[in-house]
C-alpha cells in the first residue's frame, strides 16, 4: 500500500508506478493531469478509482495499462519495467497480461460470442481450438452457456458486457483494467456484474482496478483511491 506517497518495499508489488507525471496541452499551456505520485498493486488486489470526472481517473487507467505513455516515472507490472519496451513488444505484453474493459463494449456486432471472446488469443497466435475452447470456457462462466454462438447485437445489453469481460478475461491476464464496466447497465444488471466481477478477482486471483462513479460497486473494493490536484490519495 502506499502511504503519504511511500512505498513499503518489504511486499512484492504485481504493479508499482514510482514518479509518474502525465500533463497535457491546452490552449497554449500545459495542465498536470497526474504529478509526480507513487502508486502500487499487490497481486489479486482490488482497487476502485472514485472522484469526479475531469480529475484523471481515465487517464491513469490508461497509463497503468499501457495504452498512454506518462512524461516521466517508471511502471513496473510483474517486474518489468513496461515503458522501456518498443511498440511491438509492449503490444504483445498488453494482450498477454492486461484485460480491458470499458463502459461501452466496444464488441464486433456481426461476430458471435465466442468470436469476440477468443479475439485476443488470435492477436496472441494461438491456435484457433484453442482459442475457441478459452472462450467458451471463460463465457460459460459468466453465465452466457445458452449464448455461444448468438451474434452480439442479438444480445441484451447485460450479456452484451459479460461478453466483453469474457474477452478481457480469455487470456487469464494478471490485470484487469475496468472504465465504468457497468455505467450504461441498469441496476438489476450492474448489480450482477459487481457481483461477478468480485467473484472473478478471488477465482484468478488477478489484480483489479476499476475507476467508477457507482458507490455500491466501490464499497465491494479492497481499497478506494481518488485523484486531488494531480496526486493519488487512499479514502476510506
Amino acid at each position: 500500500m502506499v502511504v503519504n506517497g511511500s512505498m513499503d518495499s518489504a511486499q512484492p508489488y504485481l504493479v508499482e508506478a514510482q514518479k509518474l507525471t502525465k500533463s497535457f496541452a491546452d490552449k497554449g499551456s500545459r495542465i498536470t493531469i497526474l504529478k509526480n505520485f507513487d502508486f502500487c498493486l499487490n497481486a489479486g488486489e482490488a482497487v476502485a478509482v472514485v472522484g469526479p470526472s475531469g480529475v484523471g481517473k481515465s487517464t491513469l487507467l490508461h497509463i497503468l495499462g499501457t495504452l498512454d505513455r506518462p512524461d516521466s516515472g517508471t511502471l513496473r507490472i510483474s517486474n518489468k519495467d513496461v515503458f522501456k519496451l518498443e511498440s511491438n513488444p509492449l503490444a504483445a505484453f498488453r494482450n498477454r497480461s492486461i484485460g480491458f474493459v470499458f463502459q461501452f463494449h466496444h464488441l464486433l456486432p456481426e461476430f458471435t460470442a465466442v468470436e469476440n471472446a477468443m479475439m485476443p488469443g488470435l492477436i496472441a497466435k494461438k491456435s484457433k481450438q484453442a482459442c475457441t475452447l478459452a472462450a467458451e470456457e471463460i463465457l460459460v462462466r459468466v453465465g452466457l452457456k445458452d449464448r455461444l454462438h448468438h451474434r452480439v447485437n442479438t444480445l441484451s445489453g447485460g450479456e452484451q458486457q459479460r461478453v466483453a469481460l469474457a474477452r478481457a478475461l480469455v487470456l487469464a491476464p494478471k490485470v484487469l483494467l475496468a472504465d465504468e464496466p457497468t455505467g450504461n447497465l441498469d441496476k438489476n444488471n450492474s448489480e450482477a456484474v459487481h457481483q461477478l466481477l468480485m467473484e472473478l478477482n478471488s477465482e484468478m486471483e488477478m489484480t483489479m482496478v476499476v475507476v467508477t462513479h457507482n458507490t455500491e460497486l466501490a464499497a465491494l473494493m479492497n481499497r478506494r483511491i481518488s485523484i486531488n490536484e494531480g496526486r493519488l490519495m487512499e479514502i476510506g
